[in-house]
């Protein structure tokens, strides 16, 4: 077996190692893809309004704002209860391969304006937006029941999951 050699400085290095890196970061990319979700207790949702319509699209909105968080998506889910959702940022293109149940799509701009809407997309199809800044994966019917349409503008507002159980352990609830 050979030497690979360092230009900078001449020093011979195993072939295992530089083989191993990429190996590594397959591995891990593993790893991030079937690891279990980690739920803390003080998660942080958003709460997604539709300023144009008056209506609440989301209660519950988790965001992807990171590789990991963007690469698993919705993936291990059997399904998005009424209110839950994912924002995914940045985007403009998602996948269905390996989900478990359809959902609606809302790509958006910089600006939270609506570029593309798509509804009940079932499992195993591909959608992009190359305008899209962002992508807002809801429940199926979410886009109907809200009345949601193309250029209508969304607002992101702070929702924490400790507000929500105080609301509705609430002595007049």
């Amino acid at each position: 077996m050979g030497y690979i050699y360092d230009n900078a400085d001449r020093q011979p290095k195993e072939p295992e190692t530089t083989l191993m890196k990429p190996l590594g970061r397959i591995v891990s990319a593993l790893r991030n893809f079937f690891s279990p979700r980690q739920s803390e207790t003080h998660d942080i949702f958003l709460q997604v309004t539709n300023l144009s319509r008056g209506t609440v699209l989301a209660t519950r909105l988790e965001v992807a704002d990171t590789s990991p968080k963007r690469n698993k998506g919705l993936l291990g889910r059997s399904r998005l209860s009424p209110g839950e959702g994912l924002w995914i940022v940045p985007c403009d293109a998602i996948h269905t391969i390996g989900m478990r149940f359809s959902i609606d799509l809302i790509y958006l701009d910089s600006k939270n304006g609506i570029k593309k809407l798509l509804s009940d997309v079932p499992p195993w199809r591909m959608s992009a937006c190359l305008p899209a800044h962002s992508v807002l994966e809801l429940p199926a019917g979410t886009i109907r029941e809200t009345k949601t349409r193309f250029g209508d503008i969304l607002e992101f507002s702070s929702a924490t999951l400790t507000d929500e159980i105080a609301s509705d352990s609430s002595p007049d609830a």
